[in-house]
Formats: structure tokens, sequence, C-alpha cells
């Protein structure tokens, strides 16, 4: 069967079908209104809110699982009376309608003891898993090994993002989606015990947005690779330039490396400054 990978337009979620439906979510940062808080801003809980959404994705696209892409929850290293709260609840909930596989994320130190007792729910290692063919990680780790050879890997972490500025200096920042491929030399310094040309696929790569808005981002147009997070893109094994860009809207902005031009002047400036140092 045809792996086919597709979004949900207006929404920072992916509908994924092969042998079975799987709705991929990710970074929604459970209690970050707690951070706030301790930082002074107060904000009351965002949790149904961004449950009722999701429940809305399952009423319109029946998934056979739900895949959480790291970043469940939000504090660390402490777990916050929020989360203690809430993730039990929303992992239940999610759970009473489909399975639930969660690839953890940096964020999600100490998940493993808010998982709901006797539920539908995984705990997959933080370097990834193939799941229905797709390579699946976060993004904080290198990727297992097997994810080299699926032929579609989805990850997230860099909560990516496109700054449009205009002459006055007024910015406007938009949630995006993004489509590029690996660089197998590269990566081949890393998985030296691996000889990556037996089994390599040229794998298709998707980073996922920020399902939480109060996350912010990384503005791609605006970063060069060791500003983006995760080993696998400050080593320079994402093909950054010819990236294809798209908004939320399914807008397909181009390549990578044509949006920042929009840009060229501070970014050939961050460049100069960057060498320099």
């Amino acid at each position: 069967m045809t792996i086919d990978i597709k979004p949900i337009f207006n929404e920072p979620t992916l509908v994924v079908e092969n042998e079975v439906s799987s709705l991929v979510i990710a970074d929604i940062h459970l209690g970050i209104e707690w951070d706030l808080y301790a930082s002074g801003f107060s904000i009351p809980s965002r949790m149904q809110k961004g449950l009722d959404r999701i429940l809305g994705y399952i009423g319109s696209v029946d998934p056979d699982r739900i895949i959480l892409l790291g970043d469940v929850k939000h504090n660390v290293p402490q777990i916050s009376w929020q989360e203690r709260d809430e993730l039990p609840y929303f992992l239940s909930t999610l759970a009473e309608h489909t399975h639930v596989d969660i690839l953890p994320g940096n964020h999600d130190a100490g998940i493993e003891f808010l998982l709901p007792e006797g539920k539908d729910v995984q705990l997959h290692s933080s370097r990834g898993a193939v799941i229905d063919g797709v390579g699946y990680f976060h993004g904080h780790t290198w990727p297992a090994p097997e994810l080299l050879e699926a032929e579609y890997i989805i990850t997230a972490h860099n909560h990516p993002t496109i700054r449009f500025t205009d002459p006055l200096g007024h910015a406007v920042v938009e949630p995006a989606w993004v489509r590029t491929r690996l660089k197998k030399e590269a990566l081949q310094a890393h998985y030296s015990s691996m000889d990556l040309s037996e089994g390599w696929k040229d794998p298709r790569v998707f980073i996922v947005p920020s399902f939480n808005e109060l996350c912010g981002g990384v503005a791609f147009n605006e970063s060069l690779e060791d500003d983006l997070l995760g080993p696998i893109f400050s080593s320079g094994g994402v093909e950054l330039d010819n990236a294809e860009i798209y908004l939320l809207d399914g807008t397909k902005l181009g390549l990578l490396k044509h949006v920042r031009k929009l840009n060229g002047p501070k970014k050939e400036r961050k460049r100069k400054e960057k060498g320099r140092r």
C-alpha cells in the first residue's frame, strides 16, 4: 500500500495513511500555563480547549491511532501539579477513542509516571520508532538507525515558523510545515558503524509545527543550521536550502533558500557576525 501523508488544513496536524490511519500531533506542552504563572503571567489552563480540538480531529478523521510526537508535557526537570492533574485525564480521554503512541521529547522527563493505568497508551524510545512503515522521532536526539531505512520520517522539536517582515520592520510569524530530505554524507560520520548506502531510501522528512500556540517557534527563514535544535539539524544532516515550506492553510512559499532572500540583508549580517566569532 502507498503511504499517504497529508495535513489537516489550517491545523498543525498530519494524517498518515498506510495499513492503518494515524493522526500525528507534536509539541502539545501541557502544563505550560504553570511555567508562565511562575514567570508572572497568569493564564487559565488551556488543556480542555486543546483536548476538544484533538477530539474534533478524531471525529473527522476516525484514526486507528494517535501519534504524539514528543513534548506532551512542558515542565522540566520537575513535574508540576498541573501536569499531575491534567495529563492522565488528557491521555485517558484520547485512549477511549483510539490507540495512543508517545514518542517522548526533551520536555517529557517523568511522563512514564503520568500514564493512565489500564489504557491503550504506549511509550516508545526517545530515539524514535518505525510505526506502520513511517519513522517518527521528536528531534532532540539522534534517530534510531532503523528510522534511516524508512521511506518517510516525521519529526518536530523546532516548532518551525516563517517570519514575514515589512519595510517598516513590523513582523508577523506564521507556523509552517517543512518538507525536505536528509544528507546521507553528513549522517555517515555519526552512524560510522553502519553503511548507509545499504538500505538507504533517501527518506522524505516532514517537520511538524507546534500544536500549542503559546510555545513560539524557530523562524527557519532567519536561522542557520546550528541555530536549529537537535543534533541531526546542527550537524548539517538535514537539507535546508532546498526544503519546501508550506503555511498551515496550504500556501506553498517555495524553497527555503528563496524565502530567505526576503530577509537577505539581515541574514547576511548574521552570517558575517558568525564568521567573525
